[in-house]
């Protein structure tokens, strides 16, 4: 580990001792210097470190400089989506994990979500009524029921679960456009995993923990297998073409 890491990890550990929360303000560089002891250059670099995590958000002008800042979601998201960007994912690999998790985490939810909560996975639900009718509307279908899990993982009261489930959303959600996996239209799908949603909304209004963490359950292992088949379909064209 290189000496401004090591210096960028310390200021991050005296920033949690310290209590600083987003939106504070940093000491100024000598202060830095001093503190850490070390040259300029260093406590420079170290900063550019920790502005390219994120974790601080530097301003000039009147009332400038280094400033305490929370990575936003969406970008963490980029950052670890980099890391699997070559590791080859299968569908497996990431509904084994959703199978894990997102049973446990509907059944925390039911009967917590608010009223406006549930009516907005019911409008989500919404969008795809219908049987897609063409290839550009199936992709779309495909990604807006993928939204309906964010949703859910939004309102996790376990911050960890909740950025997970997102995570693995967007993963599913890119794979399946990069991947064209929606092609072709897999009407069966569309069906058991529509009826699995609308069910779960029942059972998060009703509050019925058993119930929602079943329908979940279902609703992995069904989407799980048919979703396996357009991997494997588009492997075969693949191969073929």
């Amino acid at each position: 580990m290189s000496r401004p890491v090591q210096v960028a990890e310390a200021i991050k550990s005296w920033v949690v001792e310290q209590g600083l929360h987003a939106g504070d303000r940093l000491p100024g560089e000598a202060e830095l210097i001093e503190r850490f002891g070390m040259a300029k250059g260093t406590i420079r670099e170290a900063m550019r470190v920790l502005e390219a995590q994120g974790l601080i958000k530097t301003r000039t002008g009147p009332g400038g400089g280094s400033f305490v800042h929370e990575v936003s979601r969406q970008r963490a998201k980029a950052l670890l989506g980099n890391y699997f960007y070559f590791k080859d994912l299968t569908i497996g690999d990431i509904y084994q994990l959703r199978l894990t998790l997102e049973p446990e985490l509907a059944s925390t939810m039911a009967g917590k979500l608010s009223e406006e909560v549930l009516e907005q996975l019911e409008a989500n639900l919404a969008e795809y009524s219908e049987p897609a009718k063409t290839l550009d509307e199936e992709r779309e279908q495909h990604v807006a029921s993928l939204r309906f899990h964010a949703i859910l993982a939004e309102q996790a009261r376990n911050p960890l679960m909740g950025f997970a489930i997102d995570f693995m959303v967007n993963l599913l959600a890119d794979l399946t456009v990069y991947r064209r996996l929606y092609s072709p239209p897999n009407i069966e799908l569309w069906k058991q995993g529509r009826e699995h949603q609308r069910q779960l909304i029942v059972a998060l209004r009703d509050g019925n923990a058993n119930a929602a963490r079943s329908i979940m359950a279902d609703h992995m292992e069904m989407a799980w297998k048919l979703m396996r088949q357009q991997e494997v379909e588009m492997e075969n064209r693949f191969i073929s073409e």
